[in-house]
């Protein structure tokens, strides 16, 4: 033991160094400012220097959305694990393991019902942590449960896309829930119900060829990155340099593929006043 370490533990003012948690501070990856982790929370992961919205996972935005104690979490629909026995550097089966052990979601979307400023609606809410948000046949099946939950409560569905697109371990079977996706919005659709999506960092992939640009109404969190294909691939094709800011929510909404750009302090007072406006017009 080094005598700095000595002296630290025989002063009683001092806390020990075993006694210090580990997680007091959060590094924003957007300006790479350290911010203590108390603070991170209670902006509900914002940066309080530069915006930068974080990404977070379903029950973190379950907590921001919904009205206090109204949250019924949704059960995942059962599907078939691993149908290609896939294998690359570890097996497929290994590796949702770890996501679900990691995440503790059994998978990378997850869907609820609760009240939104006491309007209904069931939330769907990817969670990126989870082997990319990726889109296999649990995420679509996922989708599609919350989508017949919504019909049958009648009330709207909002999806929190947040996505790297396909899941490459379930090949052509991940690629089918891209149609699938798009049969169950028309289905919500034919049922008088609203289909409201918000898109976070970053959505991309066969998500936003689907499902994330098939909204009633298109919203999306500061910066979030919004793509199919990745910039370098767009330059390459078409030997172009890019705008700045190309693919980023303020650029798409200049450009009119979205409705709104929210932070996310105001998105459940935004997505209530939404949800009303759009009820009150199918009600009528």
């Amino acid at each position: 033991m080094s005598w700095l370490n000595r002296v630290r533990n025989v002063l009683p003012f001092i806390a020990k160094k075993s006694e210090t948690p580990d997680n007091l501070w959060h590094k924003c990856t957007g300006c790479g400012q350290m911010i203590f982790q108390k603070e991170w929370e209670e902006n509900l992961s914002v940066c309080p220097r530069c915006n930068h919205h974080g990404r977070i996972g379903a029950r973190e935005r379950f907590a921001q959305i919904f009205d206090d104690a109204t949250l019924t979490l949704l059960p995942a629909p059962t599907v078939r694990e691993d149908p290609l026995k896939f294998r690359d550097s570890k097996r497929y089966t290994d590796r949702l393991k770890g996501a679900r052990t990691a995440t503790g979601d059994a998978d990378a979307l997850i869907n609820g019902f609760g009240r939104i400023e006491g309007l209904p609606a069931v939330v769907g809410v990817q969670n990126f942590a989870f082997m990319g948000g990726s889109m296999g046949t649990a995420v679509g099946a996922a989708f599609v449960a919350g989508i017949k939950e919504a019909i049958t409560r009648r009330c709207p569905y909002i999806i929190f896309t947040a996505a790297g697109g396909a899941r490459m371990q379930e090949g052509i079977l991940s690629l089918m829930q891209m149609p699938r996706a798009t049969v169950a919005i028309q289905q919500l659709r034919a049922a008088g119900q609203p289909y409201i999506v918000v898109l976070t960092d970053p959505t991309t992939g066969g998500v936003t060829a689907s499902y994330a640009m098939l909204g009633d109404i298109q919203i999306a969190e500061p910066n979030a990155l919004i793509a199919f294909a990745g910039a370098r691939v767009i330059e390459n094709t078409i030997r172009e340099k890019l705008p700045e800011g190309f693919q980023r929510a303020e650029y798409l909404l200049e450009h009119g593929m979205l409705d709104m750009v929210v932070a996310r302090k105001d998105m459940r007072e935004t997505l209530a006043r939404t949800i009303g406006y759009l009820t009150a017009n199918r009600a009528a």
